[in-house]
């Protein structure tokens, strides 16, 4: 774990909420002169705290409305397998997460798509390139929270 100062976390908690602010007012808000801060900026960088910065778009906006999780159970955990299904999640624009769990599940996949219809094309997709034992989803009514921010 990166060892951070309370300028570091500060600047960062900034960044995840608001990446486009310019380097004076970020500078401002944590006390430090432009220069300082984007010296900070690109130390987080080279150390891997920060990975990247992106623009968040409104899903809705863009007509995929509708989020899913999918729940996935497999009969091969061999490495070759594996290799394809990540290969196919990753050809995949409407997946936007896939992890491997714990438990009586093996994959929780979670996905945007404009609507039901959407979804099925998906799941049609993903059941003809790869071989899963067990295939179920739950859509999501509602959004409690949602965000990218991690605690610092």
């Amino acid at each position: 774990m990166e060892k951070l100062d309370d300028i570091d976390r500060r600047l960062l908690g900034i960044l995840q909420r608001q990446s486009d602010l310019g380097l004076e007012d970020l500078g401002a808000r944590v006390g430090l002169s432009r220069n300082a801060c984007w010296r900070r900026i690109r130390a987080l960088e080279a150390k891997g705290v920060i990975k990247g910065r992106v623009t968040l778009l409104d899903p809705k906006a863009l007509g995929l409305g509708l989020m899913v999780f999918i729940q996935i159970r497999v009969a091969s955990h061999d490495p070759d397998w594996l290799t394809g299904f990540a290969r196919v999640l990753s050809e995949m624009p409407e997946i936007q997460g896939a992890y491997r769990m714990t438990g009586d599940l093996d994959y929780l996949i979670r996905a945007r798509v404009a609507d039901v219809a959407d979804y099925d094309r998906l799941y049609q997709r993903l059941i003809r390139k790869l071989d899963l034992s067990d295939v179920s989803a739950s859509f999501v009514m509602e959004e409690l929270k949602d965000t990218t921010a991690l605690p610092l």
